[in-house]
């Protein structure tokens, strides 16, 4: 009888196993199930191309048709590396965001080297789109763009520091744009003179 008190009094004082608390089991079923958070394999950073883009024009337009009246938006954006390379583009959505961004593409595709001569352009020249007409003068270094308008959106995304420009007929923004783009494109180095002409550069200054 005395036995098996002795035994029920060591059973006794043999404290038991605390119960796991409800935030430690919580921390310990995070711990390893998941990756710590850094860098994600694969991820990719974007890049600037260096290309700037600006927007010119939106213009909502509208078509009749047997079930009514379906609206759109024509927009058009200017997109240039300032460093002789600029271009003009399109775009039609039934969204404003959708129609820059088909107008900004379409802008990057088809840029074109433009002759320019130091800070300006080699000689002067007159662009023309309908009934507008931009006549774009080269400046000395220091002038600035003096230019009113979109034409100055585009000489500047072009790269041209120092240019006087004059706007004659409509001034509708389109046609500003596609008149000074049409400018641009006449443009001709005194290089490119000489190899038409067949003449070294010193003999057609």
């Amino acid at each position: 009888m005395a036995e098996e008190i002795i035994v029920a009094s060591v059973e006794a004082e043999t404290p038991a196993e605390a119960p796991a608390k409800p935030n430690e089991r919580k921390f310990n079923n995070r711990q390893g199930s998941k990756p710590s958070r850094g860098k994600r394999e694969g991820r990719q950073e974007k890049v600037s191309d260096g290309i700037d883009k600006k927007m010119v024009n939106v213009n909502r337009i509208s078509k009749t048709v047997k079930g009514g009246r379906k609206m759109r938006f024509n927009a058009i954006v200017v997109a240039g590396d300032r460093n002789g390379r600029v271009g003009v583009g399109m775009g039609k959505a039934t969204e404003v965001t959708l129609a820059i961004e088909k107008a900004s593409v379409d802008a990057k595709r088809h840029m074109v080297n433009v002759d320019i001569f130091g800070t300006t352009i080699p000689h002067e020249v007159v662009g023309q789109f309908e009934t507008t007409k931009v006549l774009l003068m080269p400046a000395t270094e220091g002038t600035g763009v003096i230019a009113g308008g979109k034409v100055r959106d585009v000489v500047e995304l072009a790269g041209i520091k120092d240019i006087t420009a004059k706007l004659y007929g409509s001034n509708n923004p389109v046609n500003s744009v596609k008149a000074t783009f049409d400018g641009l494109m006449k443009l001709r180095s005194a290089e490119k003179i000489a190899a038409l002409r067949g003449k070294s550069v010193e003999e057609i200054r």
